[in-house]
């Protein structure tokens, strides 16, 4: 939210959303701050890595209760039970469905992703084609203004003669990926 990251503790939980409160210690992120960042944008990114869930909520109700900040959150584009694999991933994944290009045998060919990160990004594309693992090339993704070279590290045929590939950021022209969080997961003692 605001292009920063904040942890939150669920107080409660239905079918169709979440009231959160906000764990923060800061001065300076009052209710105030709350709705001048919602002024934005009142869509914001969610990820419950416990309960297996991601995506995006929209903020439709803030108050304040005993000094906390509680936020209403409904769920919009909202991912339940992320694949198993989702504790060895190193940063949250974003549903984000669009286009562009990548060089692949010699050939630029238009891909749309199914969801990207801070380190890379899954794309499928409308053919059946191969390629090699580790094989490093160029693309362009103008949503996020990244281009850049990116590296393959898994490829699937799917259905319908489409190709599903998981790929890493190598080289980029723009380091800062806006719009997609870390989401760091929070160290246990």
């Amino acid at each position: 939210m605001g292009g920063e990251e904040h942890g939150i503790t669920i107080k409660n939980l239905s079918i169709n959303g979440l009231l959160a409160k906000l764990n923060i210690d800061r001065e300076d992120i009052d209710i105030k701050y709350i709705f001048n960042t919602l002024l934005v944008s009142t869509k914001i990114d969610l990820y419950l890595p416990e309960m297996r869930l991601a995506g995006e909520v929209e903020v439709v109700r803030a108050d304040i209760e005993n000094g906390h900040i509680l936020l209403a959150l409904e769920f919009k584009n909202i991912a339940y039970d992320i694949d198993k694999d989702l504790n060895k991933r190193k940063a949250y994944r974003k549903n984000m469905p669009d286009f562009g290009k990548i060089l692949l045998n010699g050939e630029y060919r238009n891909f749309t992703t199914v969801n990207v990160s801070v380190e890379g990004l899954m794309i499928c594309l409308s053919e059946a084609i191969s390629v090699e693992e580790g094989t490093i090339t160029s693309f362009e993704f103008k949503r996020l203004e990244l281009e850049g070279e990116i590296k393959v590290i898994w490829v699937d045929l799917i259905s319908d003669d489409r190709t599903l590939i998981g790929l890493q950021y190598v080289h980029m022209e723009n380091n800062a990926i806006k719009g997609i969080p870390r989401f760091a997961r929070q160290q246990t003692a």
